[in-house]
């Protein structure tokens, strides 16, 4: 009867509680809004401490490996930490510095240019088509020299004051934005190297946890889940930089055979932009295509034309051999991981769909070869016996 009444509140408990879930969903899905943005810079640092620490284990795994000494051992993991951050900013440093100046003074160049250009175009459409004839009268913005700038101006900045809720209000709302983002960071950063400095001890901390409230079968398939989810990710970031050195070096080695212009930068560029699956290439390819026109329009197609090509390439063959070799996923299950994907959550998508595609094909291979070899030995066990 005791056992029963268990059951009578636990049932209960659960109409109650679903009860409320349903009457105030929006109250409930506001709190979890709340929840998640101000658990947004804990997750950040998570990911930052995760692709630091791939980085950092190999350095640690290599700096002093021999050595009994209480203070080397001490100093080997923060100054392996250190190394690996130091690493990870100086590359993205190096590409920013390669890139940004660049593309600052083609904009000046175009923005110099672009009048005589505009007017050239005019005079060119001019003499071929005669388009002035569409611009007779007071709306002929080419030919009449009668236009008050005077008024124009001063409705322009009214504009910016008052509409659209007015440039102060803007400034306001990217000024709080930008602190925002640099307060989050700042906290996700700190948050990272005391996860990196005290990873073992949190591990055990959260084991203990889960073997107090859990049972021991359940906290084997948590273990056993998220070490197949740890195996995935960390191959897929090792195949993901694999990738992108081949990638940038091809694009590299094939702007200089054609004689392109800011070979290298462009390849560091597109190899930096490859990190993201499949799509990132012609992310860079933007920027590329803008530099090269700035010198020449023609090299800027023909570019365009061989990073379409070498994309191809990539995409449908070295892509799927270099990252599905290292995370253990067949090449098409790779396209479709990646399609799937990025059609759900965009680019986001596409980096998450790979390694969460290579565990469950990881975990759905180890079940199904495990039952096959499990059910054989089941069926000789009683034939050994009757013998």
């Amino acid at each position: 009867m005791e056992l029963k009444w268990k059951y009578c509140v636990r049932a209960g408990v659960t109409v109650v509680l679903v009860y409320l879930l349903i009457h105030y969903w929006s109250a409930f899905t506001a709190l979890a809004g709340i929840a998640a943005r101000a658990a947004t810079p804990l997750a950040l640092g998570c990911v930052i401490a995760y692709i630091v620490n791939i980085l950092m284990r190999f350095l640690e795994s290599h700096m002093f490996p021999k050595s009994k000494r209480p203070v080397l051992i001490k100093i080997r993991r923060p100054l392996s930490m250190l190394l690996a951050f130091i690493g990870i900013i100086l590359i993205v440093l190096l590409v920013v510095l390669m890139i940004l100046p660049e593309i600052i003074a083609c904009i000046q160049m175009l923005l110099e240019k672009l009048p005589g250009a505009l007017n050239d175009a005019y005079l060119w459409l001019e003499e071929e088509f005669e388009i002035s004839a569409f611009f007779q009268g007071e709306n002929n913005l080419f030919l009449n020299n009668e236009i008050d700038w005077r008024d124009i101006l001063i409705k322009a900045v009214n504009f910016l004051f008052t509409g659209v809720g007015g440039a102060m209000g803007v400034a306001v709302n990217v000024i709080s934005s930008v602190l925002s983002a640099i307060v989050t960071f700042t906290v996700a950063f700190i948050f990272s190297i005391y996860l990196l400095l005290g990873k073992e001890k949190i591990g055990s901390q959260v084991k203990t946890f889960l073997s107090r409230y859990l049972p021991g079968k359940a906290v084997d398939k948590i273990y056993y889940l998220a070490d197949a989810l740890d195996q995935s990710f960390h191959s897929f970031i090792v195949g993901q930089c694999m990738e992108a050195v081949i990638i940038g070096l091809l694009c590299i080695g094939g702007m200089l055979l054609l004689r392109m212009p800011y070979a290298v930068m462009i390849g560091c560029l597109i190899g930096f932009t490859a990190l993201i699956p499949v799509a990132g290439a012609y992310i860079g390819a933007v920027i590329g295509v803008f530099l090269i026109f700035t010198v020449s329009p023609v090299k800027a197609v023909v570019f365009l034309v061989f990073l379409v090509i070498l994309q191809q390439i990539e995409g449908n063959l070295i892509y799927p051999k270099v990252v599905g070799a290292t995370i253990g996923l067949p090449g098409i299950w790779v396209l479709a991981a990646v399609t799937v994907g990025g059609g759900v959550m965009g680019i986001g998508g596409m980096m998450l769909g790979v390694p969460l595609a290579a565990a469950a094909y990881r975990l759905l291979r180890k079940d199904i070869y495990k039952k096959k070899t499990v059910l054989p030995a089941k069926e000789q066990a009683p034939q050994k016996k009757k013998k």
